[in-house]
């Protein structure tokens, strides 16, 4: 009877290896080198602003839509105070970066830039806004089309600059994948420091002269449009919100600008009525004691 079990189990030994082969003998398909250095860039941006913009604000807004064809714009957001709400909006439309625009008192804008839903995220002040409408400038660029990135080497020098730059390049630059995008690339977006400010220009590529178009090719810029400066306030952590990583010192608000002008203006008018208050009663001090012997009292 023993002897009947080894030959079953030596049996089933031999089933087992004949059936089995060794992983390094399979053919398991794995990925090529070319698909693993081909990332797949899936950026997708929320566009949206809160309510009380101005038409300027709305015309800046649409340029911005223009140039980013993998933007999707989104109705405004009624409460300023409810900014949490914005990773789930951004959720339920498939989009991993947000670009929200704040107005205050109908004069003042304020970006917001992040990444959705973990963050970080980047608050600027958005000044000197010139849309294409404005400029009217001679430069034209195919819309739908890829635009190249071009960023001033003082990135590099400050850690919240290099983190801008990062969270930028997800934002400003259209994946190949998009849906809208098309397979061109005619214009170029160009991101310059100065001031502690972050200049925004955008150019046309031009390759050949237009007064010689027969001519050798010559590589030019002409700007497009628009035009607009961002003064960095903050970067916060979390998406629209956590610790904060970085603030800008320098930042002083328009609505504390405005308060030292009214102040100014104020104290101006309070040393005004001061000196009348003065000259007044250096007059009524000049004056002499009406005498006795005055024709009003002689001949009353």
């Amino acid at each position: 009877m023993a002897t009947v079990l080894k030959a079953q189990k030596i049996q089933a030994a031999k089933a087992d290896v004949k059936g089995k082969r060794k992983a390094d003998d399979m053919d398991v398909d794995e990925p090529s080198e070319e698909l693993v250095k081909r990332m797949k860039n899936k950026q997708r941006v929320l566009l949206l602003s809160s309510r009380g913009i101005t038409h300027r604000m709305r015309h800046f807004m649409n340029d911005i839509e223009a140039l980013l064809p993998h933007v999707k714009k989104d109705a405004k957001l009624d409460s300023k105070n409810h900014l949490h709400l914005l990773p789930e909006l951004a959720d339920l439309n498939n989009c991993n970066n947000t670009l929200y625009f704040e107005a205050r008192k109908h004069e003042d804008l304020y970006m917001w830039a992040a990444k959705t839903p973990n963050g970080p995220s980047l608050k600027l002040h958005v000044q000197n806004v010139h849309t294409m409408d404005e400029l009217k400038m001679t430069g034209n660029c195919l819309k739908g089309s890829r635009g190249l990135l071009s960023f001033d080497k003082a990135f590099d020098e400050n850690e919240w600059s290099r983190l801008t730059k990062e969270l930028f390049t997800h934002i400003f630059g259209v994946p190949p994948s998009a849906r809208k995008a098309k397979p061109f690339i005619d214009h170029i977006l160009s991101f310059s420091i100065l001031d502690n400010k972050i200049w925004f220009r955008n150019y046309q590529i031009i390759e050949k002269d237009p007064l010689q178009p027969n001519g050798p090719p010559q590589t030019s810029l002409v700007e497009i449009g628009p035009r607009f400066v961002l003064t960095p306030i903050r970067i916060f952590e979390g998406a629209f919100g956590g610790a904060t990583v970085y603030s800008n010192p320098e930042f002083v608000s328009p609505a504390a600008v405005r308060s030292a002008l009214k102040r100014e203006k104020g104290a101006k008018y309070g040393m005004r009525k001061l000196a009348e208050e003065e000259s007044r009663g250096r007059k009524e001090g000049r004056k002499l004691e009406e005498d006795e012997l005055a024709v009003s009292k002689v001949f009353a």
